[in-house]
């Protein structure tokens, strides 16, 4: 086992080749932007790690690892799109460094290169990759139709909320570490809790990552905090804040939450002092926990050793006390 330090560099030596220039340049140069655009690379990682901890040298896990990779950036091409996002990592995003069919286009390519990594594999190892991949990207595709619905509902429950990030969100984080367990070719269980533990993870590193939207600090997170409520998404904070608060405060969120400001200073300060007042983000802080703990729990079904179970204790511990 190697820490993430060096999964991140050896996946990031692996992606440089991956991604050099091809022709037609107006196709293959913004996938080659879009991939060299950094991040954390959290999921890559994950593919890796996985395939170590079940025993198989995670070099023969880098086909899949930036399968996942490729596939994730197509996800964010794509949602960059709809939300008309200009600044991706604090760069300009795809469709407006180029224009919004080259984005398109671009982001059809990388779901189909994202596929074709899998022919590296020997046939059984590649039928179990193809089969979880589809079921995953179109999970992916439903957890964000269900944020686009979300924008113009205001009867969102948290179940459904949750729902909605496990499918955005969690399932890939849970594929990911399954991907390296069937190269790593360990049994059906293990591929099957490792999965669990990685979308339990997932619910929690979203609901960390809503947290950190309102109460990080803008130095370390990297983005504006407060995004989420100057875009009036109903998170985990808000729809627990509607729970808790009186119905005269709670009408005042609401509104809160229905107009679109020049000036969101006020907004942003008023909203987080619900969430304070109305122990919402004490809550929200409870649910990261408890996720956490699900997954954690599903360690002990693993058949691995002791010391591999604590270093994807340790992992989890990281993912959830980070301030980015």
């Amino acid at each position: 086992m190697q820490n993430i330090l060096f999964y991140q560099s050896a996946f990031t030596d692996y992606l440089k080749d991956y991604s050099s220039p091809k022709q037609p340049e107006n196709l293959y140069s913004p996938i080659h932007y879009i991939l060299q655009l950094g991040g954390k690379r959290l999921r890559p990682v994950l593919t890796l790690m996985t395939a170590e901890i079940f025993g198989t040298d995670y070099q023969k896990a880098l086909d899949a690892a930036l399968s996942v990779e490729v596939f994730h950036n197509f996800s964010l091409v794509h949602d960059d799109i709809m939300d008309d996002a200009p600044l991706r990592r604090g760069q300009q995003t795809v469709h407006e460094k180029w224009d919004l069919n080259t984005g398109i286009l671009s982001g059809d390519a990388m779901l189909i290169m994202a596929y074709q990594l899998f022919e590296n594999y020997k046939p059984t190892t590649f039928q179990a990759l193809a089969k979880l991949f589809s079921k995953t990207a179109l999970e992916v595709c439903e957890g964000q139709q269900y944020d686009v619905d979300f924008e113009t509902r205001d009867d969102v429950t948290i179940p459904e909320y949750l729902k909605m990030i496990e499918y955005k969100t969690a399932v890939l984080v849970g594929a990911a570490m399954k991907m390296g367990a069937i190269v790593a070719e360990t049994s059906e269980e293990n591929q099957n809790s490792i999965y669990q533990f990685g979308r339990l993870l997932g619910i929690a590193f979203q609901l960390q990552d809503d947290y950190l939207d309102a109460f990080g600090d803008p130095e370390s997170f990297g983005k504006q905090v407060g995004g989420d409520i100057i875009e009036n998404k109903k998170t985990y904070l808000y729809l627990k804040a509607l729970e808790f608060l009186n119905q005269k405060d709670k009408v005042k969120l609401e509104q809160l939450f229905s107009v679109q400001l020049d000036d969101n200073t006020e907004k942003i300060e008023t909203v987080k002092q619900y969430f304070i007042d109305s122990k919402s983000a004490e809550a929200t802080q409870d649910a990261i926990k408890a996720y956490t703990k699900k997954a954690f729990d599903v360690l002990d079904t693993l058949t691995i050793s002791e010391d591999k179970k604590e270093l994807l204790r340790e992992f989890g511990k990281g993912l959830m006390t980070r301030t980015v």
